[in-house]
């Protein structure tokens, strides 16, 4: 069995969505919910499934450790970002190489990078007048929103969209394949020490 932790900055709905999937689940468990927020909504969805759910602040992530720390505690295995919106620390990456994963709204390269996320992804593909849009879920590195690709799907871009319906139609995708994309990682995890 392999421990999920999910780092999240808001709301929750794709952890809780997340969490929910690998109740029943043999390969894998979310053991941790941690947010750079204290106010987020995913820490009371985290405690409401009783799943442990902490605050941390920009020196515990990036100065004292503390976040890498409270991820061995928990013998943290794999590592997902859901609305998380931060840069991971190099020592974080380096203790979960290719073991750290993210979902962006938006079919990468296009309509990433800093402060591209939530609404603000949907309007730029909107602006743009793009045909389809859908889901990217890649590997974490050091910048935003460049590393390895791992899966994506689309979603066609109706004339009359906007923000909100297209949002709407992304979640939807999100939530159906995220959980799925990242049993098959953990299952392929498996046959590794």
């Amino acid at each position: 069995m392999r421990n999920i932790a999910i780092l999240a900055s808001g709301s929750g709905t794709n952890a809780e969505n997340i969490i929910k999937y690998f109740s029943n689940k043999k390969c894998a468990q979310v053991k941790l919910v941690l947010s750079n927020r204290r106010e987020a909504y995913v820490l009371k969805r985290a405690a409401a499934l009783d799943v442990p759910a902490g605050f941390f602040d920009h020196n515990d992530f990036y100065s004292k450790g503390r976040v890498l720390e409270m991820l061995r505690e928990y013998r943290i295995d794999f590592i997902v970002l859901a609305g998380f919106l931060w840069l991971v620390p190099e020592s974080i990456l380096r203790a979960y190489k290719r073991r750290i994963v993210n979902i962006h709204p938006a079919l990468l390269p296009r309509y990433g990078g800093k402060g591209m996320y939530g609404e603000r992804v949907h309007r730029a593909v909107l602006e743009s007048k793009e045909t389809d849009s859908g889901i990217t879920i890649h590997y974490v590195n050091d910048r935003y929103d460049e590393g390895d690709i791992i899966f994506q799907t689309r979603c066609r871009v109706e004339d009359d969209d906007t923000a909100e319906s297209l949002a709407s139609r992304i979640h939807a995708l999100e939530y159906k394949y995220y959980p799925e994309v990242i049993e098959k990682l953990i299952l392929s995890l498996q046959s590794q020490p």
